[in-house]
């Protein structure tokens, strides 16, 4: 039969949003609405799937709530699409506040054989002019489009790698962006223009998969929840006391989000060094909107070996899948 069915997964948020009148675009009540729904406000929609399209709600949540057990059902249904044979690939609803972090849990986990694409909205579904119904086309235009397969965010007429999208803006419609290097493609009158034409799938961060198991097992979805990580900003007048709590409360790892090149306040650093011999993971991040933390290359600071080569937010999540995977005694 072929790849020939499209597999759209509704996980809530705004795009999915309800709103007491036309006119409100904040206070709205996020993921009330089915997905089902979601694909009647886009009429010519299996003709950009070029083909049928199967609906599933896996939750419909606001995704400032997203939780493991919504992951975990993610997983296993994105799982169960990309072994079907039928299936050209998966499309998946979901709101913006997490997108990121998501759309890297399922670019660390998920095997690149089809494309994954996420696409989201700022305006709820019954706004004036809701953004969701062209996103969500444009969206099934890039996963019905085919050749790229990996994790893709489409959202704005744009398509971002997972490794790279993060949302820069609490409001705006192009709230999602590649804040290094740009967005990969274009959606433009429902058709797909690669800006990356050599790309075969969607890339990793530099370094990222080192952190993270290299494959989906099954006894990473038999856990009841991941291993707790927390991030911690340094900045002026930062103070050893948070870290201290946080490892006396049991917390298994630390992303700290520096200044700059991932520097840390002398106020904080003996508390790091402290939860680092009490067996706390620690890895350093740079709280910074654009760029990576560079090593200096002395080797003066073993500490090094720690940098986050992702957004701290994304290194968070890849902190936690890597902790999972750690045997406990």
């Amino acid at each position: 039969m072929g790849q020939s069915k499209l597999v759209i997964l509704g996980t809530g948020g705004t795009i999915a949003g309800r709103a007491d009148s036309q006119s409100q675009g904040v206070g709205y009540k996020a993921g009330q609405i089915t997905v089902q729904s979601l694909l009647e406000a886009v009429p010519d929609l299996e003709q950009q799937a070029l083909g049928p399209v199967q609906t599933q709600q896996i939750a419909q949540v606001d995704s400032k709530d997203m939780d493991w057990p919504v992951w975990r059902a993610l997983l296993r249904a994105c799982t169960q699409a990309l072994e079907d044979a039928d299936t050209r690939a998966v499309v998946i609803t979901h709101g913006t506040d997490t997108l990121e972090e998501t759309a890297w849990l399922l670019n660390s986990l998920l095997p690149a054989t089809k494309p994954i694409v996420l696409t989201c909205a700022m305006r709820p579904a019954t706004a004036l002019l809701a953004d969701g119904p062209q996103n969500l086309r444009d969206a099934v235009t890039v996963a019905a489009s085919g050749g790229r397969s990996g994790v893709w965010v489409v959202a704005g007429g744009e398509v971002h790698a997972a490794a790279q999208v993060q949302k820069v803006h609490p409001y705006r419609l192009q709230a999602m962006r590649s804040v290094e290097g740009g967005p990969q493609a274009l959606v433009e009158e429902g058709r797909v223009r690669w800006l990356v034409p050599d790309a075969p799938s969607s890339p990793a961060a530099p370094s990222a998969r080192a952190m993270v198991p290299a494959a989906m097992s099954s006894d990473l979805l038999a856990l009841d929840e991941l291993p707790w990580v927390e991030v911690v900003f340094s900045g002026a007048l930062a103070r050893a006391s948070g870290v201290d709590a946080l490892v006396a409360a049991g917390v298994r790892g630390i992303v700290v989000a520096g200044t700059g090149n991932a520097t840390v306040h002398e106020g904080m650093e003996a508390a790091l060094q402290r939860a680092r011999d009490k067996g706390v993971w620690i890895w350093r991040g740079t709280r910074c909107a654009e760029g990576l933390p560079v090593a200096s290359g002395l080797g003066t600071n073993p500490a090094e070996a720690d940098l986050a080569q992702l957004p701290v937010a994304k290194a968070r999540i890849a902190m936690m899948l890597a902790l999972a995977a750690q045997p406990r005694d």
